[in-house]
């Protein structure tokens, strides 16, 4: 299968001041990234774990301190043009001007990609049609909802029809509504065209109901890839989780069954095993056979957060940021 993304050993070290003195930080660790033709992978990590640093270098705005990549056929570091022809990139912060009105603002961006004035009008027209922003052609961006503005930035991004888009955590902001809408956008534009789609996120719900592979990053470094499901198989089975009275009763009964030692927190038991539906009617039979009820009862499956936390020994909203992508990551405006 043809690869649009393949890098090896790609890093990012900044200068940074601490107080009177300077000092390298280092925001991307060397990555090895292979990404495939007509794939939607997402880039999965907390708040400056590296993830638009990484995509800063992948997008020629931010040259790589170490490393190789080669994206939509171009190499990075001789041929950054052709990369930039062959890519679309949606930043954090957006790129349409918020005085213009909206079908200007498509056009004008066609037109920058060398687009004849016809052929531009005709692109602009397809599009606002293809993300439901036909009625606010004539209307200016900061009129717009956060959910339009973000399918608007989509929109100049395919304004040349890349063959590579990528997308910077887009839904971050949004309502759930706007947020469940453009994912719908997102999916739809990867089913009926191909577009491979490279996306940062740090919501494990988007990752999960999106992509087909996914990449984990941390403290700059990959630390997983595979399918969602693949990466949950990696944490042991499922999670039970049984509030009761006597939890101390329901531990002794869990420890019996197959998975790891039950943990006791308050009235709460949890362990993990294999097959948590099948476990659990021998324990309530065991529960009711000794007199305890329970209060709650819960199955958990593997989730995103229970792999992060796997890896990292902490959950993926309680890490930290990076201090050195904070530093690293000025506005980006609506660069491209």
């Amino acid at each position: 299968m043809t690869r649009v993304i393949t890098a090896r050993g790609l890093a990012r070290t900044f200068r940074a001041r601490r107080g009177r003195s300077a000092q390298d930080v280092t925001a991307v660790a060397g990555v090895d990234i292979d990404v495939s033709a007509g794939e939607l992978v997402g880039f999965l990590g907390p708040n400056g774990a590296g993830k638009t640093t990484t995509l800063r270098m992948l997008t020629t705005l931010l040259a790589p301190t170490a490393g190789t990549a080669t994206v939509a056929g171009h190499d990075l570091r001789t041929d950054p043009q052709g990369v930039r022809r062959n890519i679309g990139y949606i930043g954090q912060s957006g790129g349409a001007g918020p005085d213009c009105a909206v079908r200007d603002e498509l056009e004008l961006q066609a037109r920058l990609y060398g687009l004849p004035a016809a052929e531009a009008a005709a692109r602009t027209g397809e599009l606002l049609d293809a993300f439901d922003l036909g009625d606010a052609g004539t209307r200016t961006v900061q009129t717009l909802s956060g959910g339009q503005r973000r399918r608007l930035d989509i929109a100049m991004g395919l304004v040349h029809r890349p063959p590579l888009l990528f997308l910077d955590e887009p839904s971050t902001g949004l309502d759930p509504q706007s947020r469940a809408n453009l994912w719908e956008h997102i999916r739809r534009l990867h089913a009926e065209h191909g577009t491979t789609l490279f996306l940062t996120t740090h919501y494990l719900d988007e990752a999960d109901a999106l992509c087909d592979r996914i990449l984990v990053i941390d403290r700059g470094r990959i630390v997983a890839a595979g399918t969602p499901d693949e990466l949950k198989r990696r944490v042991s089975g499922d999670l039970v989780v049984v509030g009761a009275d006597s939890p101390d009763v329901v531990a002794g009964l869990a420890a019996d069954l197959p998975g790891d030692e039950p943990a006791v927190d308050g009235s709460t038991v949890r362990f993990r095993t294999p097959d948590g539906a099948g476990v659990l009617p021998a324990l309530l039979r065991g529960m009711d056979a000794v007199g305890v009820a329970p209060l709650s009862v819960e199955v958990r499956r593997p989730s995103l957060d229970d792999v992060f936390l796997t890896l990292t020994g902490r959950t993926l909203r309680e890490a930290e940021a990076d201090p050195a992508e904070t530093a690293a990551e000025p506005a980006l405006g609506g660069a491209r």
